[in-house]
């Protein structure tokens, strides 16, 4: 099982019934879209691999064929002991640092650019976590998991951000104006 494959199942039992790849593409992206990204492309072929392994069952087709599927008793077991049990290790992949990495080799004023691009779209985001911790706060059970994945994501926006802020002068991208 890989991480896509415990997402998709993961997402189809939270929903409580069936959904078609397109939907599962739509609420990835809500509920995960912003630490882990799947695309329509991994979505249906992770879904053949699930189907074919029994761990989740075609239903009936709807409109312009689209063709839902639901988890199965053996899917549901198989991605909680993955989440539990079989985790993988963190690993780092942040596009970002390798700009950083090999910036002595590029054109400084295109690196401060992007550092500052990079600065902005981080401020936005943080933003973006905020307002949705908000609304989830406003929530009738007050949504607790998600609330604590979208703290995740707030404290890495900040750590981001206040990284920006020790950057040696030669690297450091202007402060916002």
């Amino acid at each position: 099982m890989n991480a896509t494959q415990a997402s998709l199942l993961a997402l189809l039992d939270g929903c409580g019934g069936e959904l078609t790849g397109g939907e599962l593409v739509r609420l990835a992206e809500l509920r995960i879209g912003q630490f882990w990204s799947l695309t329509r492309s991994q979505v249906y072929r992770e879904l053949a691999a699930l189907e074919r392994d029994g761990l989740v069952e075609p239903g009936v087709p709807g409109p312009r064929e689209a063709r839902p599927v639901r988890i199965t008793g053996p899917g549901r077991d198989r991605y909680r002991t993955w989440l539990t049990e079989q985790l993988p290790s963190d690993s780092i992949r942040i596009p970002v640092l390798l700009a950083v990495s090999f910036g002595a080799s590029l054109d400084q004023a295109a690196l401060r650019e992007l550092l500052t691009a990079s600065r902005q779209e981080h401020r936005r985001r943080l933003h973006d976590y905020e307002a949705l911790d908000a609304d989830l706060a406003r929530a009738p059970d007050g949504e607790p998991w998600a609330r604590a994945t979208v703290s995740f994501g707030m404290h890495y926006e900040r750590a981001v951000l206040a990284w920006f802020d020790t950057l040696p002068a030669q690297v450091r991208p202007p402060a916002p104006g």
